[in-house]
């Protein structure tokens, strides 16, 4: 079997008045971007409960609360759609419900993302998203009782 990588994740979602908080996610290179959910890699050592609130400081300017844990997304990516020399990906998120709790709304610098905003939920899916977005809304709208979606599709590169 070919090897591969790891990679566990911690998002938040965050709805207020209808409209979701988001990030927009910039590739290393400047030419890809998407919104996506707030949160990211979860560091060694690191609690996925921890990582999610860390990210979404990071991301957002707000200090965030979970309200519950909404559930787990496995999913992995073939070599193929990776970067040259790279195997498959088995990527985890975990994913919780958050509210915030303090600071304000800022964009991060010199970081994976460069803008912070508040989305309408109606308009959602007009964006060009990383398909965690639609993940972390239908665990969100369905609250699983086994914390488990059917896997929703991707259709281009991280979008759905």
């Amino acid at each position: 079997m070919a090897m591969g990588d790891v990679r566990v994740a911690a998002y938040g979602v965050c709805l207020v008045a209808g409209r979701l908080l988001v990030a927009r996610y910039v590739s290393p290179d400047r030419v890809r971007q998407h919104w996506t959910l707030p949160g990211g890699k979860v560091e060694h050592a690191e609690d996925p409960a921890d990582a999610v609130v860390r990210e979404a400081a990071e991301e957002t300017g707000y200090q965030v609360e979970i309200e519950c844990l909404l559930g787990v997304d496995s999913r992995t990516v073939p070599a193929h759609r990776r970067l040259v020399g790279r195997g498959e990906l088995h990527s985890v998120g975990i994913f919780y419900r958050v509210r915030v709790t303090g600071g304000e709304l800022r964009h991060e610098v010199a970081g994976s993302t460069d803008l912070a905003d508040w989305l309408p939920v109606t308009t959602v899916r007009q964006q060009a998203r990383a398909v965690i977005v639609d993940v972390g809304l239908e665990l969100d709208r369905t609250r699983p009782a086994s914390g488990h979606v059917p896997p929703i599709a991707v259709a281009g590169l991280l979008r759905a």
